[in-house]
Parts: C-alpha cells; sequence; structure tokens
C-alpha cells in the first residue's frame, strides 16, 4: 500500500497539471468563439447550409487573432509591451510570479532563479528545499515542502550557509518529495559535487 500512494498521488498531480490548462484552454476558446458568432453570423449566408459555417468561422477568426497577437509579441515592441503588462498586471496577482517560475522550470528553463532544487539544513538533518528568492543580505528564503505533496510546506529563511544548491531538474527533485525520499541519494549527490567543484 505504501509504495501505491506515491505512484497515486504522482499519477493525480501530473493528470491534473495536463488536463486543467487544456480544459481551461478549450473553454476559453469556446467563450471567444461565442463572442465572435455574431461578427461572422452574415458571412455564414455565403456558404452551403450542411456546413457548421458559424461554428467554423468563428473558430478560425479566433485562431486568426490569436496568431496575429503572437506575431506582434515576437516584435520588440510586442514584447515591451507583453513585459510590462505582466510586471503591472499579472505579477500583482499573489502567487503569479511563483507558479510562473515554477512551470517554466517544469517546462525546462533553468534560466529561472526561483524553484532553484537544494538540501537544506533544518536542526540536525538535511531537507529537500526549493530556493524561492535569494535576499539583499545574502540569505535565501527556501520553500520546504511536506511529503508527498511538493505544493504544501513550510518557508525558512536561512543563512547560505545553510543551503546547498543540487544541479538536478526541478522534476527530479519533485519526485523526490512524491515518493517519500526515495531517491534522496541523487540530491545528496549532486550537493557533495557541487561542494566539491566550489573547492
Amino acid at each position: 500500500m505504501k509504495k501505491c500512494l506515491p505512484f497515486l498521488g504522482k499519477a493525480l498531480l501530473s493528470g491534473v497539471l495536463l488536463v486543467v490548462p487544456i480544459y481551461l484552454a478549450i473553454l476559453l476558446l469556446l467563450k471567444a468563439m461565442a463572442s465572435v458568432a455574431k461578427l461572422v453570423r452574415p458571412f455564414t449566408l455565403l456558404l452551403p447550409e450542411w456546413l457548421p459555417a458559424e461554428q467554423v468561422l468563428s473558430l478560425l477568426l479566433v485562431l486568426a487573432v490569436c496568431f496575429l497577437i503572437g506575431v506582434a509579441l515576437l516584435t520588440p515592441a510586442g514584447r515591451s509591451v507583453r513585459q510590462w503588462i505582466e510586471v503591472n498586471v499579472f505579477e500583482r496577482v499573489p502567487g503569479y510570479a511563483l507558479i510562473r517560475s515554477l512551470t517554466r522550470q517544469l517546462a525546462g528553463d533553468s534560466g529561472e532563479k526561483a524553484w532553484k532544487p537544494a538540501l537544506a539544513e533544518i536542526e540536525d538533518a538535511l531537507v529537500p528545499a526549493f530556493i524561492i528568492e535569494e535576499l539583499d543580505d545574502g540569505r535565501y528564503t527556501i520553500f520546504v515542502p511536506s511529503i508527498p505533496t511538493p505544493l504544501a510546506g513550510a518557508i525558512y529563511i536561512l543563512e547560505r550557509t545553510r543551503v546547498h544548491q543540487v544541479d538536478v531538474p526541478l522534476t527530479q527533485a519533485l519526485q523526490v518529495v512524491t515518493r517519500w525520499g526515495s531517491g534522496a541519494k541523487t540530491l545528496e549527490t549532486a550537493m557533495h559535487r557541487a561542494n566539491n567543484q566550489q573547492n
């Protein structure tokens, strides 16, 4: 039974992270199609009756708008506008920056500074943790997840000497948490390798 629980937790989390964004994207697409249906209604008269013209034209119009916005965001001006919106609107939403950083890390973006896997010294033990930010005085804000739920846990502010970054992908560190610590030896090996490189 103990071996089944980590698998069930990981499977559920993986399914939720895949299904929820797809579901929300489809919901938004259908809502957008319903919004533009009135605009395309005059053009539906030009098409055969057997064709679901209103839905097809609405979908094409929404996809065309998404494409044009995507092209605009690839320009220098578009990138500036996106960055301004992100900083002045989205980052004011509590948790947005952390969730964005987490999803980028899960997508393989190694340039992200938050959610860096680490081993933290708490009392007389090393515990799996994630570096959330570095403070101006050099200390770290770290998140220590609860086992086996990686998105619940405790926040600590620790001296830099008590936080050891480990050079492993975020997904591998999350697996250690969801598997009740199984695989933690890879984190410790990575910590010792990093310490040897610094010395």
